[in-house]
């Protein structure tokens, strides 16, 4: 089993690629408007709500909404893994596919294995993601459902609560984007099969997609703006309580 050293290279730009995106996304999401930072927030406001309704209907529509499009996406991640464990049989004749792409370098039997390999590695690993996050969902589900009514949201332990609601719903959304970032990445490694060139190509531009979106794109300045108006919401309604009970 030879591989060239381009090759090895372009796997371990695309391994650091990912995982330094991952950990550099973490980070500056600590002290950077983006949109993980930004609906956080409103995801604490969301739950805060949630306290004062006696009714949840909605938001247990919401959630169910929020549960069907990842449901979607791990159906489809098993429906992809069959098909790419199925190209485990049909090595040659892929081979042959390959052969006949312009500028692509000649295919190496181990190596489109591998290839394949690393393909089956990144669906499981998104599988595992989206499942996870929508038990996480239901997990919010049950904590709305036990969550008493606090009709003038002036209960202070039933806003830890809601809270806490929050943090696991952020949560959630961290295991759906980690599922989705793993199939922005599963196409860089299709560049690998025409050539390493391509594929370390292709993983810088994932990168500076998923960087552009999350930090820069019109969202997120719509999601930090409304996340401003929402805090001046909640003041005017935290000063008017005070006012009434003062009075």
């Amino acid at each position: 089993m030879t591989f060239s050293l381009l090759d090895i290279s372009a796997l371990v730009w695309f391994i650091v690629s990912w995982a330094g995106y991952t950990a550099f996304a973490r980070r500056k999401a600590k002290d950077t408007d983006c949109i993980a930072r930004g609906l956080h927030k409103h995801r604490i406001y969301w739950m805060l709500e949630v306290m004062t309704r006696g009714v949840r209907v909605g938001d247990a529509a919401l959630l169910a909404n929020l549960e069907r499009n990842i449901a979607f996406f791990a159906s489809t991640t098993l429906f992809v893994l069959a098909g790419v464990l199925t190209l485990f049989a049909q090595v040659e004749r892929l081979e042959s596919v390959i052969a006949t792409i312009p500028f692509a370098t000649p295919p190496n039997h181990a190596l489109v294995q591998v290839k394949l390999a690393l393909l089956v590695s990144i669906f499981v690993m998104a599988f595992f993601q989206f499942t996870w996050s929508m038990r996480q969902y239901g997990f919010v589900n049950v904590m709305i459902g036990a969550g008493p009514l606090d009709s003038d949201g002036s209960n202070d332990n039933l806003k830890a609560y809601a809270r806490q609601m929050a943090t696991v719903q952020d949560q959630a959304a961290h295991s759906y984007n980690y599922g989705l970032r793993a199939y922005y990445f599963s196409m860089a490694v299709l560049c690998w099969f025409v050539h390493p060139i391509l594929f370390i190509s292709a993983s810088l531009f994932v990168v500076a997609t998923l960087y552009r979106r999350e930090f820069k794109s019109r969202a997120v300045l719509a999601i930090t703006a409304a996340k401003g108006h929402l805090q001046i919401e909640s003041q005017v309604r935290e000063t008017a309580r005070n006012h009434k009970i003062v009075s």
